[in-house]
């Protein structure tokens, strides 16, 4: 196979994943909306104890001598959501090997883009908030749900131009990123030094793994399960394991292409050959495992373990997620305490300060030379974009648990985020409709 014919062949396998990526958040992403929907209108109806009961619910996990204790939501979101945490970790991962984030070129717009669309939501926050309790909160506002935003920008239309597309789901991913590191310096408790040093061991035994060319899946979701419970008891969020065991799986294969097409092609005529139809029945069926075994090689761990995920994560994980820390009870206190600086410093922290953090941000670095706008863009395109950027909601839930300890903050919080990032899809979609040049008129006979 000729060099430019395997680039071609690399190029179109990236664009695939690229657009079942985005093909599964943006349905992902619907299905959460409809899930936070349920939520709401159960914890404000008069079936509401059910919902208290079913978020409080105990569930016990015994391994080997170990018990953990959880309630319902406490299992979603130090269990479940560190699957979720591992699909992000195989993201990052992979862009940054292959993806928009592999060259410094490409990945330095979105990457400039992400750091100051975080930094201007926690500035805005803190100027509510500084000095006060409720200061730790400053993390809330200032993460992007990659499924939300994508899938909105699918909403948009077919003419938005894919360099756009690339943008976002690149700025997402490195803002996914930043969020890790975050929930893992500043919203951890006390650490446990003792497991914190058995959670390294574990990491560096998986690390190990990779570098010595073990590819048994089996390997790395059983060392995963024993760093979890590891980072589990560490003081160190749970969902942190998520991550690090994702860095640890390999993204190499173990047959190339050519010796995977040539081998194949082997087995097929052998099967040709055979013109005894029982013969030939059980032989079909020798080459059939023996084709299963050797698309396993020619994949990597990375990539097999990555589409197993993303359906359970688009359609069950999240929505369980949205499900459990969604619903709000809605009164008239709380309506008031819409304008609290909680509620403001979260709110426009997603529609003002992402929008400013990354317009501004990208503006510069155009003026400046350090980057270009994305192929077939413009910065009108990047303001919308932008917006949609405030489109806070899964990660921005999920550090509100960690962040507010006052269940009035916390509930606050909730509907601080629910209005803001409805407003920044809203507002961001409507920018994005009006950017695009109007199509062509179809010409009559």
């Amino acid at each position: 196979m000729s060099a430019r014919r395997r680039i071609s062949t690399i190029a179109s396998t990236i664009g695939t994943t690229f657009q079942d990526f985005v093909a599964s958040s943006t349905a992902g992403g619907i299905i959460i909306l409809v899930f936070t929907a349920v939520a709401m209108l159960w914890i404000n109806s008069p079936w509401s104890a059910s919902y208290e009961h079913l978020i409080h619910a105990p569930i016990n996990i015994q391994l080997f001598s170990l018990t953990l204790n959880f309630s319902f939501a406490h299992f979603v979101n130090d269990a479940l959501m560190v699957i979720f945490f591992v699909a992000v970790g195989l993201e990052i991962k992979r862009e940054l090997l292959v993806g928009e984030l592999s060259s410094r070129k490409r990945a330095l717009l979105p990457m400039i883009a992400a750091v100051f669309g975080m930094v201007g939501p926690a500035l805005i926050y803190l100027a509510f908030n500084g000095g006060t309790e409720a200061a730790r909160g400053w993390g809330t506002p200032v993460a992007t749900d990659i499924a939300f935003a994508l899938g909105v920008l699918a909403l948009v239309g077919p003419r938005v131009p894919l360099g756009i597309k690339v943008f976002l789901a690149a700025l997402a991913i490195v803002d996914d990123l930043l969020s890790v590191l975050v929930i893992a310096l500043f919203y951890s408790s006390s650490l446990n030094m003792e497991m914190l040093m058995w959670s390294g061991i574990v990491a560096g035994i998986l690390f190990m793994g990779n570098r010595l060319g073990i590819y048994s899946i089996k390997f790395y979701v059983l060392g995963g399960l024993v760093l979890w419970v590891c980072v589990l008891s560490s003081g160190i969020h749970a969902t942190i394991a998520g991550v690090v065991l994702a860095m640890t799986i390999p993204a190499r294969r173990k047959l190339n292409g050519p010796e995977f097409f040539t081998k194949a092609r082997t087995l097929m005529d052998e099967v040709l050959r055979r013109p005894d139809v029982d013969v030939n029945e059980a032989t079909q069926m020798d080459a059939v495992h023996d084709l299963e075994k050797l698309a396993e090689r020619v994949q990597t761990p990375l990539h097999r373990i990555e589409h197993a995920l993303q359906p359970y994560v688009a359609f069950v994980i999240m929505p369980i997620f949205a499900l459990v820390n969604a619903g709000v009870a809605i009164n008239a206190s709380l309506l008031g305490g819409l304008l609290s600086p909680v509620s403001l410093g979260i709110a426009l922290g997603l529609f003002v300060g992402k929008q400013l953090g990354v317009t501004l941000s990208v503006w510069a670095s155009v003026r400046l030379g350090i980057a270009d706008l994305p192929q077939g863009s413009s910065m009108r395109q990047i303001y919308g974009v932008s917006l949609l950027c405030g489109i806070g909601f899964t990660m921005a839930l999920f550090v509100a648990n960690l962040a507010f300890l006052d269940p009035a903050h916390l509930d606050a919080a909730k509907l601080a985020i629910l209005l803001g990032s409805t407003t920044s899809a809203i507002v961001g979609s409507i920018v994005l409709r009006g950017s695009l040049a109007a199509p062509s008129p179809t010409p009559t006979a």
